[in-house]
Parts: structure tokens; sequence; C-alpha cells
């Protein structure tokens, strides 16, 4: 494949050239660590995205969260249109982990609600990473998670030559053994079925559907297909097609790993049995023998993930493979790829957490007989193994942690500033107001003086939130809670105020249908947690408010608040107020910091002759590459019946229910099921997720 090519219509600006300028001569002088310190809006994903043009390197893109890593990936698709950028995140909607909480002798069991569409672009970027060098994934913390062996994954594949000796059997049996599944109805990723002399199916990475045409004994025709209308697309000469599934294990080793999972299960069994633990004993000994009649007879079972090692024929104690495996490697064993870590002091304390959790999650489970030890190797990587496999790392961050400082240190590393924005933007205003109302009226709080009239910081902030809105702005909120950022949208929405909150609580999709829907105007005043505070790209944003700033702590360190301002930086007009009754250290540090910037920026743009300008960015929307197609058709019915839902709400759902009604009548259950979950969507009716599965054990 051709190298990278960098799409942009502008050139760097600012602080750009000279930081791209020290990264990239880092890079190639084999700097291990550096940090790229740049100001909220100071186009710090540009900067990297000319870096990799630079060294032509395939590249890992670290977020904290699936909402940042879209953004991300949407940012990194428009640089580079001519290359592969894919996403990689966990593809749970739902995840409980399976748990044994010993003092009250609760057993949880593992429930899971798989994402299809986010399963395929985990599995896009994979195959992606096998098969060119021009590739660039911005993924979560899931990468350091396990995953299959990408050897095995890749000797796996089907390969289809057109000309080639084949007939159908035996290609639905090769498919059927990398896991593909036969099916009469319509076709899904992973799905095959046989059409008179044709095997249609769609791969798990693709939108598109394939079918293969035989000649007696002779593919004919290899042809991809629309998958809703049928349309055909074009016709290839041949196609590589990888397996359904990550995990992917040969018969002979299927019955190697299950002799070594029966050969575990009799030394744990000898060793409650010495150590008298008889229900422990029971237990374990009847799970793992039905574990491994079912792998036997279907291949699979629940929780099969925790006999991973075996599986691998990996060691005790060795680390799983990741997606970190399937990027390319120097002969030696050293990464061949960069690095980048996304708002790093998130991220970097992120990945250094998941491994003892999840540690002591499994270490309870085995103590009690729910698992083999060995399931204490499907786990995540530890922060020391995932620095031997990633080489070379950038991090970016606004406020780059102790570590990044540390690793970053002259002669292995630098750090790099990045303070002037190319749009002349400085940061913003800074506006301190007490919390509490009735303050005397020479009472006076960081320069700013307030009369007997002041009624707190909530009556205080919807005045200014009205006077933003009046004329088109947007205004963040942050709270402390998940309940207060519900319970202030609430009270905003009945003083005729368009608010919404967004938490960690609302599904990945919609948390990014909120970002987009705040952007284009549908509502004035976005109210959260934590979530608003990194890489969260709103120009918009005219106000943020932080309430009660003074609260010391993680949500209201110097980290945070610094993070929180920067929110509104992209606009000309961006102004902050923070409610505190009481000047922390966080908050003073975090005041003189933004000053600092302040400064520099005003300085550089006087001598430069500078007027700011707000950040012109287009609105779109990152969401749709997460949405299956059942998903796209019910957004866009939304969209265009929204309005005729709006005039009368009681006569437009009558009028679809009888449709729905219609549809089924006629057996036409995919219009049924689409007309449905628009009635979901407009009523506010979705179903929830299912709460968590407990069982009582007998002891």
């Amino acid at each position: 494949m051709s190298g990278f090519k960098l799409h942009t219509p502008f050139p760097p600006a600012g602080d750009q050239p000279e930081a791209i300028k020290e990264l990239t001569k880092g890079v190639k002088d084999g700097l291990t660590h550096q940090t790229l310190l740049g100001a909220t809006g100071t186009g710090k994903t540009f900067t990297v995205a000319n870096v990799i043009n630079e060294i032509q390197k395939p590249t890992l893109v670290l977020a904290h969260n699936k909402t940042l890593a879209a953004q991300l990936a949407q940012e990194y698709r428009e640089f580079f249109p001519e290359n592969a950028v894919h996403y990689f995140v966990s593809y749970y909607d739902y995840y409980q982990p399976e748990a044994y909480i010993a003092h009250s002798d609760t057993y949880i069991e593992k429930e899971a609600q798989i994402n299809a569409e986010i399963d395929r672009l985990r599995h896009a970027a994979t195959q992606a990473l096998l098969t060119r060098r021009d590739v660039i994934i911005v993924a979560s913390v899931s990468a350091i998670y396990g995953l299959g062996s990408p050897q095995e994954y890749e000797k796996y594949h089907v390969k289809l030559q057109q000309g080639a000796k084949e007939n159908r059997a035996a290609l639905v049996r090769k498919l059927i053994g990398i896991y593909f599944e036969r099916t009469n109805a319509d076709l899904e990723p992973g799905l095959i079925r046989a059409v008179g002399n044709a095997v249609e199916f769609m791969p798990v990475n693709e939108r598109i559907m394939y079918r293969v045409r035989f000649d007696g004994e002779t593919i004919a025709r290899i042809e991809q297909l629309d998958p809703v209308s049928r349309a055909l697309i074009t016709e290839v000469d041949s196609a590589f097609i990888f397996p359904a599934k990550h995990f992917v294990t040969g018969e002979d080793e299927r019955e190697r790993a299950l002799s070594d999972i029966r050969s575990e299960l009799d030394e744990q069994l000898a060793k409650f049995k010495r150590e008298e633990k008889l229900l422990e004993h029971e237990r374990i000994k009847r799970r793992t023998l039905h574990d491994i009649a079912l792998i036997r007879e279907i291949g699979y079972t629940s929780g099969i993930e925790n006999y991973s090692r075996h599986f691998d024929g990996r060691s005790a104690g060795e680390p799983p493979h990741t997606l970190l495996s399937y990027f390319p490697h120097t002969k030696d064993g050293s990464a061949d790829f960069l690095t980048v870590i996304d708002e790093s002091h998130v991220t970097v304390p992120q990945i250094g957490g998941m491994f003892a959790g999840d540690r002591s999650r499994k270490d309870t489970l085995v103590e009690y007989g729910f698992r083999l030890p060995s399931a204490r190797d499907n786990r995540p990587l530890t922060f020391e193994e995932f620095e031997e496999r990633t080489g070379q790392t950038i991090y970016t961050s606004a406020t780059p942690g102790p570590y990044e400082r540390e690793a970053s240190a002259p002669p292995k590393g630098q750090i790099v500033e990045q303070i002037i924005r190319p749009t002349g933007l400085v940061d913003p205003e800074l506006v301190v107001r007490p919390i509490t109302g009735g303050v005397p009226s020479n009472g006076t709080i960081y320069g700013t003086v307030f009369d007997a009239s002041y009624q707190g910081q909530i009556a205080d902030f919807i005045e200014e939130v009205l006077v933003v809105t009046k004329h088109g702005g947007r205004v963040l909120a942050t709270t402390l809670t998940k309940q207060m950022a519900e319970d202030l949208a609430e009270f905003l929405r009945k003083k005729h105020i368009k608010a919404e909150y967004l938490h960690s609580d609302i599904k990945t999709i919609e948390r990014i249908e909120i970002l987009t829907n705040f952007r284009k105007g549908e509502f004035d005043i976005l109210v959260g947690v934590n979530l608003l505070r990194e890489g969260l790209d709103l120009p918009e944003v005219e106000l943020v408010g932080i309430l009660d700033a003074d609260k010391e702590g993680f949500l209201r360190s110097e980290t945070s608040l610094i993070q929180t301002i920067g929110r509104a930086a992209r606009n000309v007009l961006g102004r902050v107020i923070l409610y505190a009754d009481v000047m922390t250290g966080s908050l003073t540090r975090a005041i003189d910091e933004t000053g600092r910037r302040r400064n520099i920026q005003l300085a550089y743009n006087k001598e430069h002759g500078i007027t700011p300008e707000t950040v012109r960015k287009e609105i779109r929307d990152i969401a749709e590459n997460l949405r299956t197609e059942h998903q796209k058709t019910v957004h866009e019915l939304l969209t265009l019946d929204k309005r005729m839902y709006e005039k009368d709400p009681t006569a437009f759902v009558k009028e679809l229910r009888q449709k729905m009604a219609a549809a089924v009548e006629e057996l036409d259950f995919e219009t049924a099921a689409l007309i449905r979950d628009e009635l979901y969507e407009l009523e506010g009716t979705k179903p929830k997720t299912k709460t968590k599965a407990r069982r009582r054990l007998a002891s």
C-alpha cells in the first residue's frame, strides 16, 4: 500500500510548526517518550497527524473513553481519507463481569450485551493491521485486554479466487470452520446461506454481502452486493475472508487445550481435597466438566475466555495476546509503530489500574471454586507489559501527569509546549463567584463584589445562561454527581431552558448523539460530571459554569479545573464562572496557570497583529459509523417524522401504531420492527438494559 497522505485545507500555524518539527525529530532520533503539552484548542490532533505523515509508521492512538475515541477517529479520517483509520473499543453495550461476594454468599453471573456494529469495526481494525501499513487505530483501553492470537487469526482465513477449483458444499464447510454460521433468513455479519448454485455471506468486517457463483466445481464469479437492495456493487477476482471470531483454534489445538484443562482440574481438585474444601471441590468439578463437554461438542461455552491460556498454549502468568500483538514488529520483536496516548493525564492511570481490579475479582472466583487458576491469565496487560509492547510514545495533554513528565525528561525524552492557537484564541476569561447567597454588600471574592441580593450559584448561573442562549450561544455546566446533573437539567427545563444531561450511564451511541445535537443547537445547555472534561471539541460553547468549584478532590483538582476551563477556549466569547466560597490550592493554581497561558497568548497576538476568531468546525454525526443498518433507518425516520410528532403527538403515534399493525398482518416484520423502534424513541419508552443477574448459593 502507499504511505500516509495528509489532507488539510490549512497549513500549521501558531506553535504547531515548531511542535511538529521537534516531535518528528524526537521520533527519528529514537526518543522513547515525548509529551506534547498543548493548551486546549491548540490543535494537538492536527500536530500529531503531521508527525504521523512525516514518520510514515502505523499508529495506535489511545483515548480514555469511547466518545473521545469516536471523535478522534473522525478527525483522523478527515486528515487521512486515503488511508485506513479504524475504531477499536469494547464491543459491550452492557457488561456485568462474573463475580462472587463471599460475605453475602452471592454469585453474580456474567451478563453482556454485544454491539454487533462495534464488533464489526474491531474486526476491520485487526484485518487492516494484518494487510497494510498505512493504518491508524484509535482505541480505548480495550486495546490492552485479551484478544485471539494474530497468527492463528491470519492462518485460518479462506481465500477465494475466480476460476479456482471449489464446490459449494466445500466452501460452506470452510466458512463454518472459521466460525461463520448458516442461516436461511437475512444475512448479518458472520452468517452464510446457500442459494441455488451460489453461496452468499457477509464478512464480519464489512457492510457488504458476497455472492460466490459456481460453474460445476469451479468458482465462476465473486460478486459484492449491497446488503439492503442486493444491487451489484462490483465483481472481484479474489477475496480474503478472515474468521468471524478473534479467538480461533484448530481441532488438534482444541484437543490439546481440553487435555490441559482436565489436568489443571485434577490438580485443583487435589488441592481442595487436601484443604478439606468439599463445597469448592464439588463446585469446580461440576462446572469444569460441564464446560469441557460443551467445548468438545459445540466448540463453545459461556465463559470460554477463562480458558484462553490453554487454547493459546501460554504458560501460567504469561500475558495474553491483545490488539498490540496485531501491530507490526521488527525481527528482534520490538514495536515498529508509534503510540499516541491522548489526554494522557487520565489515560495513563486508567491503563495502570486495569490489572489490579481484574486480578482481585479473579482471585475470589478461584478461591471459592468458581474458576480454575488459569482464569487469572484471561486479563488485561500490566502497565509494565504495556510499556514493553508499545515502543516510542507521544503523550498529549493540556495537563500532563507526573508519569509523563518524568518519562519525558531528557535524555530519553522531551516535553514540547504548544500554547499559541492558530485561530489567535486566548484562554477564557475567569470569574469566581460565591456558592451561597446573602453575601454582605462589602463581600468580595477574587476581586468581585456582591451584595445581599445575590441568590447563590444556581440562580446566578441561570441568569448568565439566559444572556448567552438569547443570542444562540451554548453553555456547559459541571456538577459533582450524576444525580446532581440529572436534577439540574430537569430544573432548567422547568425554567423553559432547553437542557440535557450527560454521564457515564448513557450508552456510547446515545452520548455521541447528544453531543452532536448540542452542537446543532437542538438544546442550549449540557450538564455533566467528569465526562465533560477532556477532549470534547465544542466550539459553540461560550460559557462554562463550574458548580461547587471549591470542593477539593478528583473532580475539582488543578488538572480537572484546567481541563474544564479549556472547554470555553474554542470560542472568542469564551468565559468561565467558577462558583466557590473558598480559594482552594487547586483553584488558585488552575487560575494562575490559565492566567500565565492567557498572557503569553495575548502578547503573541499583539506582536503579530492577530484578531482572535472562533473555531469553525463542520458538525458531523460521529455516531454514524457505530450504527447498524436498522439503527440508521430508525434514525432517518426520526429525523423525517419529528416535526409531525411535535405538531400532534397523540394522532401521529396512533397512525404509526396502525401502520405497525398493518405491517405485522402482511408478515412484513422488518418494517414493523422499524416502526416499533421509532415509537420507542419518540415516546421515550425504550426498554432499559436488564438488571444484574444474582443468585443466592446454597451453603
